[in-house]
């Protein structure tokens, strides 16, 4: 019996908070079109990512992927800091 790994979610949002130790919270956009009126409404979700080495900081976009329980919250973790933040 061979089993098949399922592909992992990923996802592409903005750090919005890195004040934990090796988490950091992302904040993903979403663009749906509202039911009744048709207007495109904008929807953020917030998520807690792992982040082991503590390499993002606010302003930062991220990858994150979908993982294991690693906390009563956080169930995400960081691949890749696609952009950094221009700090002025």
């Amino acid at each position: 019996m061979v089993s098949e790994q399922k592909e992992r979610k990923t996802l592409i949002g903005k750090v919005v908070s890195d004040k934990m130790q090796k988490t950091i919270v992302v904040a993903v956009e979403e663009r749906i079109q509202h039911p009744l009126y048709g207007r495109t409404v904008k929807k953020t979700k917030r998520f807690k990512a792992h982040d082991e080495e503590n390499v993002c900081k606010i302003g930062d976009t991220v990858k994150i992927v979908e993982t294991r329980p690693l906390s009563k919250e956080k169930r995400w973790q960081l691949v890749e800091v696609i952009e950094k933040a221009v700090i002025i």
